[in-house]
């Protein structure tokens, strides 16, 4: 793989001035490999399309971006000034990531225009993208962007739609299932958040979402008339603290304007990935490669790991001698046990400041933090703190310093629940002020990632999941968790790496599973709980259960706090969007795989493949139990060995999965 950083043109060539509408340009980029093509016309509008091997998967889809002044950016005013072609192919060093580094490859066309903005396209080998950037001076609003999406006809979304948690429609958490329909039978009347997936036909999908996304709203998007818009969330005008637990701004008014701008500046990149492989979707980097390079040069103090957490499994210990909750003694428990297992970290989720005050200076009496942050420090354990959205942002700056200060390692900061601008730079303002005193970021409650984790490399996970939280409180016929987990890797982790905090030790099939906030179940099997750490991108994992269900099975404890949360290399071995996905991961010398199925049992035939060739391994294999189809819990493991050449058959229950660890000979 290339070393070094190829441009294949660099100079702005000179063309004829051309009057709006007087003419027409046509420009074609293709990728790398040649399989995909945009072609880009400018006229009285610019409209772009995407080929597949020759095969429309976007019809002409405009774009646009108009100004407070009247100004529209690709109207038929346009008037084109230069174009440049160009490139790259480099290694790009991705800590904290699915793989230690990424091959950024790519050709690109820029088209310069009067007024001091361009339009920059790049075309990848799994994808294609634009991104409007601007060398205006002073101050100037975005009143609106048009992005536009056009399909061929017989084309199938699969969508997560936005609940709303208030009035506002863009309120939300960025949480739920997946619904695939006709395009033409989406609901009209419902937001959509990105990414999401078009099947374009013939095999081909495409998945809609954005990068770069800093200090500018998110983008939703809507029916339209063959196909979906791009919709943004207007600039906040009048906010009133609120929501849960009085921890959040809930926006009452709206301005007319989407963001205010200061000067040159770049804007968020739309990109789509484009493939006839499912895989793809799950292992491109697409959103990472297209993200702002990292503000940290210095990354030795951060530490990816795992964490012991209290709030899914309801602070309930079992065969002690105190009244569990949120106190000391319920805490110098799970740090015992992170001690004892090798977990990283323990998290103080929501009750350790005092309830109502938005104020992260006011500790319930319960607890003694000092004294708890030293036990866990002596025991080589670091405690992160729970922090909602407004405690945390009224006073980051005092709020970072005095935890640290106190030995504190990080912040899991929840309930954003917005990506209008204020809040995108909000997170950029959080990350700063948590590297600058070196803590972690944990950012829950969010928005998708869009590859801020290159940006900020502190800010280790981001929810914007539907993850194990959600079983707690809905039944099955409204929350299919099972469907979901083999539907998202292909979706929203294309976007980053997801908070989804799993880990649950009561597993249980369909016709067993309800919920319960006390002593909550997963869907599924036991293994696909273990594989969940395998499948998912997460550097901040949970372990989700109580010490004592994990000490119960001590081969599973064991097996998930010897996972590494960030990777070497990483490959998709096998993969099928809504039905099943196998993963493999190498840290060093060890691979680990993960599977999960629907609930549609099935067997997988691992290709040894992935493996070096002349080594062989060996190592402890997880998978259903031959009653796991009737009782979640039932596991077998057994010891296997695979090489370049072999081949290992495992079956999968109903809801089920398995996870291998491998280790050279």
């Amino acid at each position: 793989m290339l070393k070094w950083k190829l441009f294949l043109m660099t100079l702005w060539c000179a063309l004829p001035l051309l009057a709006g509408g007087a003419a027409s340009k046509s420009y074609s980029l293709s990728s790398p490999d040649g399989r995909l093509t945009v072609n880009v016309a400018v006229g009285e509008r610019i409209t772009y399309e995407v080929k597949h091997q020759d095969r429309t998967v976007m019809t002409a889809s405009a774009l646009s971006m108009t100004l407070d002044d009247g100004t529209v950016w690709g109207g038929p005013k346009s008037r084109l000034t230069g174009v440049r072609t160009g490139g790259a192919d480099e290694k790009v060093p991705s800590p904290f990531y699915r793989a230690s580094e990424v091959r950024n490859q790519y050709r690109s066309l820029a088209l310069r225009f009067q007024g001091g903005w361009s339009v920059e396209f790049r075309a990848y080998n799994d994808g294609v993208a634009y991104r409007f950037l601007t060398t205006r001076k002073g101050s100037y609003c975005v009143m609106n962007e048009e992005a536009a999406f056009r399909f061929p006809e017989e084309a199938v979304a699969t969508v997560p739609y936005v609940n709303p948690r208030s009035e506002d429609t863009f309120f939300t958490s960025f949480e739920n299932t997946y619904v695939s329909q006709p395009i033409q039978q989406l609901d009209d009347h419902r937001l959509m958040f990105s990414p999401l997936v078009v099947d374009a036909g013939n095999g081909v999908k495409v998945l809609l979402s954005e990068a770069d996304l800093l200090s500018y709203p998110g983008m939703f998007l809507h029916k339209a008339e063959g196909g979906l818009d791009g919709v943004f969330a207007p600039y906040p005008k009048r906010l009133e603290q609120g929501g849960h637990n009085n921890l959040q701004m809930v926006v009452q008014e709206r301005e007319a304007y989407i963001a205010r701008v200061e000067g040159a500046r770049s804007f968020p990149w739309r990109l789509a990935v484009v493939t006839d492989d499912d895989r793809t979707l799950a292992a491109s980097h697409l959103c990472y490669l297209l993200a702002s390079p990292s503000q940290l040069t210095d990354l030795s103090w951060i530490k990816p790991g795992k964490t012991a957490w209290d709030w899914w499994n309801d602070w309930n210990l079992e065969g002690v001698d105190f009244e569990t909750g949120v106190n000391n003694a319920t805490y110098y428990n799970y740090v015992d046990f992170a001690a004892r297992c090798g977990v990283e970290y323990v998290i103080l989720d929501e009750g350790w400041a005092v309830n109502l005050q938005a104020d992260l200076m006011q500790v319930v009496p319960e607890i003694d933090l000092p004294a708890l942050v030293k036990y866990a420090d002596a025991k080589g354990v670091g405690i992160v703190l729970w922090a909602g959205y407004q405690a945390f942002n009224r006073d980051m700056e005092k709020v970072c310093k005095h935890y640290a200060q106190m030995g504190v390692k990080g912040f899991k900061v929840d309930f954003m629940d917005r990506d209008d601008q204020p809040m995108t730079e909000f997170v950029w303002r959080a990350a700063e002020t948590c590297a600058r005193y070196h803590l972690l970021l944990d950012l829950h409650g969010m928005y998708k990632p869009a590859g801020f984790n290159r940006t900020w490399p502190n800010v280790l996970n981001f929810e914007g999941v539907y993850g194990l939280e959600n079983v707690k409180w809905t039944p099955f016929e409204k929350g299919d968790q099972v469907k979901y987990d083999v539907t998202m890797p292909f979706i929203r982790q294309a976007s980053g790496p997801v908070d989804y905090t799993q880990g649950a030790m009561r597993n249980a099939v369909k016709e067993n599973f309800y919920p319960s906030n006390s002593e909550p179940m997963s869907q599924g099997t036991r293994c696909r709980q273990l594989a969940l750490y395998m499948v998912l991108d997460s550097p901040f994992s949970m372990l989700a259960d109580t010490p004592q269900q994990f000490d119960r099975h001590p081969d599973c404890r064991d097996f998930i706090a010897a996972v590494p949360t960030v990777w070497d290399e990483t490959q998709v071995l096998q993969g099928t969007l809504g039905e099943q996905i196998v993963v493999a991961r190498r840290s060093g010398n060890t691979w680990y795989v993960g599977g999960l199925t629907d609930w549609t049992a099935r067997d997988v035939e691992i290709d040894g493949s992935f493996l070096p060739q002349g080594s062989t391994y060996a190592g402890t294999l997880f998978s259903d139990g031959i009653n796991a189809h009737r009782i979640g819990t039932d596991y077998r493991t057994s010891s296997v060995t695979l090489n370049h050449e072999g081949k290992l058959r495992i079956h999968l229950a109903p809801g089920g999965g398995f996870a291998l660890k491998l280790q050279a000979q």
